[in-house]
């Protein structure tokens, strides 16, 4: 390595670090003011809120990182232009594309870094946040298990009431099996009081409830006392697992929900879009440093601050995008490798004309 590229790197990575800590910070004091009523109202104690925003910390750098690499950027190269070094470089016969080298090293090695930090430590953060959000600031938000739904397979629904996760019985249960031909026309319904997992046995033992069967005009029920039940495609641990959100799931967790949603008959498509969207997003820090940094390069181009805006606008018009891709994809239109990666694809596209650009 070259003495100017350890130059360069230096100038980089202390700008970066510096503008991430800067970011973070100002983030944490305005979420901490718009819920200092929540804090007041709950009584949460001070132990809690240190935790809530220790944890929130890591999805705001993952967040942030984007904003921070492009701010690096520009101001390590608005120093060398202002400074005549950059002017220096070009004399002793330095391209832009020679000068990118560094940046684009240290963006690579953060976006490869940031696919492991937004994939498996965001979402382990975001479950402890979530659980202080529901215990102690009484946003609502299902954690233990209240008011499930989902799909066993192509012809089966259940609903939970309430999961008792410490029991590993769910109480005031629903079972409907629909027609394999008609998926409108319901053949058979149990309703139970409550439902325990047989591990011995792996099968569910329901409680006090009622069966009943649909055959045309037709119509039985009974009751029982407790009723075995084969066949059903989820055990505890999955029940909690269909209610978290995207943010709590790792990389892995994604792929093993997608798995299960494909199993059962559902689209996986929302789940692979967030897959692959949650790696996409981690390398717009390279996206952003091949857009920012040519720009700020020329004199010409105006003062830094016109500059940093005119790529805070890129990145803006950058996550619309993807925003509006994911749209497309939800609804079919797209593939989700496609979807998430469409906004990458047509930024670099656009980065390498910018750099064509500017090297004439």
């Amino acid at each position: 390595m070259k003495i100017l590229d350890r130059y360069l790197i230096k100038q980089f990575v202390q700008t970066f670090l510096f503008g991430l800590l800067a970011f973070t910070l100002l983030f944490v004091l305005i979420d901490m003011m718009e819920n200092l009523d929540d804090f007041i109202d709950q009584d949460v104690p001070g132990q809690y809120i240190f935790e809530f925003y220790l944890v929130f910390i890591p999805e705001i750098i993952r967040l942030m990182l984007p904003v921070s690499i492009l701010l690096s950027g520009l101001f390590t190269t608005g120093k060398l232009v202002n400074l005549n070094e950059l002017t220096a470089m070009k004399s002793a016969g330095i391209s832009i594309f020679r000068y990118l080298i560094p940046f684009v090293i240290v963006s690579f090695i953060i976006s490869t870094a940031a696919v492991y930090f937004g994939g498996y430590i965001v979402p382990e953060a975001n479950k402890h946040k979530i659980f202080i959000e529901q215990t102690f600031m009484k946003k609502g938000i299902v954690f233990s298990g209240s008011n499930i739904y989902f799909q066993d397979n192509k012809t089966r629904i259940v609903s939970v009431s309430f999961y008792d996760k410490e029991r590993n019985q769910a109480n005031r249960v629903s079972i409907q099996e629909f027609d394999p031909d008609d998926h409108t026309i319901m053949t058979k319904r149990i309703d139970a009081n409550r439902m325990v997992y047989d591990s011995a046995k792996s099968s569910w033992i329901l409680n006090n409830g009622t069966e009943r069967s649909f055959s045309g005009d037709f119509e039985t029920s009974a009751d029982f006392s407790s009723k075995e039940l084969h066949g059903l495609n989820f055990k505890p641990e999955d029940i909690l697992k269909k209610q978290q959100k995207p943010e709590e799931m790792s990389l892995a967790e994604l792929l093993n929900f997608a798995d299960e949603q494909l199993r059962s008959g559902n689209d996986p498509t929302v789940v692979l879009i967030e897959f692959h969207s949650k790696i996409a997003f981690a390398f717009s820090c390279l996206i952003v440093i091949l857009f920012g940094v040519p720009i700020s390069t020329n004199k010409r181009k105006g003062s830094l601050a016109i500059q940093f805006g005119i790529n805070i606008l890129i990145t803006f018009i950058y996550l619309v995008f993807m925003k509006i891709s994911q749209a497309f994809g939800k609804n079919g239109v797209l593939q989700p490798f496609i979807t998430a990666w469409a906004a990458n694809f047509l930024f670099i596209a656009g980065a390498i004309i910018n750099l064509i650009r500017v090297r004439r």
